[in-house]
């Protein structure tokens, strides 16, 4: 692993940020929330998977999301260690799970709490990346 490879990979994760938060602020009815969910699932992805590259890079090998954000957290490599997790579970109901009542509990948390998480997940990579 190179630190290219991490550059690169929070840039598409900056991208994809980009594009859920404008879906979120301008959702107005159920189609923008489905669209809403289907960015969250792959900028949180990007999120885990960002936090495997840096990982790799200080010589920790993870198998998964869930190991991946704890063994992050743990090394204060991110913070909201608790929301990570819930966005990993929220993340799995949305792939295997549908119903309205489930995607419109997602879309809110998705606003209220999963936007800010990404915002500061993807300071802090900056700020490691530097």
């Amino acid at each position: 692993m190179k630190i290219d490879d991490l550059r690169y990979a929070l840039e598409k994760l900056e991208r994809a940020f980009t594009r859920l938060e404008f879906a979120a602020a301008n959702a107005v009815d159920d189609l923008d929330r489905d669209g809403v969910i289907q960015r969250f699932e792959f900028t949180f992805e990007l999120l885990w998977k960002t936090a495997k590259i840096y990982l790799e890079y200080e010589g920790f090998r993870c198998a998964g999301p869930r190991s991946c954000l704890k063994e992050s957290v743990r090394r204060e490599i991110l913070s909201d260690g608790e929301q990570l997790l819930d966005m990993l579970e929220d993340r799995n109901k949305t792939t295997h799970i549908y119903n309205e009542e489930t995607a419109q509990e997602i879309f809110d948390r998705i606003r209220q709490v999963y936007i800010p998480v990404f915002r500061r997940s993807i300071a802090r990579f900056k700020v490691l990346y530097e």
